[in-house]
């Protein structure tokens, strides 16, 4: 499977996961897609294998769980080191992103909790201890995930084509 070579029960598949993949089977998406749970372990299988999945994560409420703070740190990296310093940013305690922005000064952004002001300064001084400047920081109150779309949206495209 080649990047980009989705076809349309492939994209129907990780639209299911995108709503629940806890408590998503292969049966519950075949049951959906008229397949066998088998053909469905079979994509899923190579989804994985191919990158296009690459993990199955968690959705926490930081809030909850103790850490009030959270917050973006938006960055500014020499585009050479750009990458070395995003993956740098990731091992610095309380980073829960980050993420690389191909365009502009502002090219790498840092998602940080914490329990309190000094953990969020913390933060700061160890992403500029490495060499991120630190263009901007806002406190986020909620982050929302949601599925895209677009991966049914093709499948209904291609069968009305």
């Amino acid at each position: 499977m080649k990047d980009g070579e989705l076809d349309a029960v492939d994209r129907s598949i990780l639209y299911y996961l995108q709503q629940d993949a806890r408590h998503t089977s292969s049966g519950d998406i075949a049951e959906k897609l008229d397949l066998s749970s088998s053909t469905v372990r079979t994509r899923l299988n190579k989804l994985e294998n191919s990158g296009i999945i690459r993990g199955y994560h968690i959705d926490i409420d930081y809030d909850r769980a103790g850490y009030p703070l959270y917050t973006k740190i938006i960055c500014t990296a020499p585009v050479t080191k750009r990458d070395e310093l995003a993956k740098s940013a990731r091992d610095v305690h309380g980073v829960t992103a980050v993420r690389e922005i191909m365009t502009g000064k502002r090219n790498v952004y840092v998602n940080a909790i914490g329990k309190s002001h000094d953990d969020l300064n913390r933060i700061a001084e160890e992403l500029d201890a490495l060499g991120l400047e630190i263009v901007d920081e806002q406190i986020i109150r909620d982050e929302y995930v949601c599925s895209y779309h677009g991966f049914l949206e093709g499948e209904n495209q291609e069968q009305s084509e």
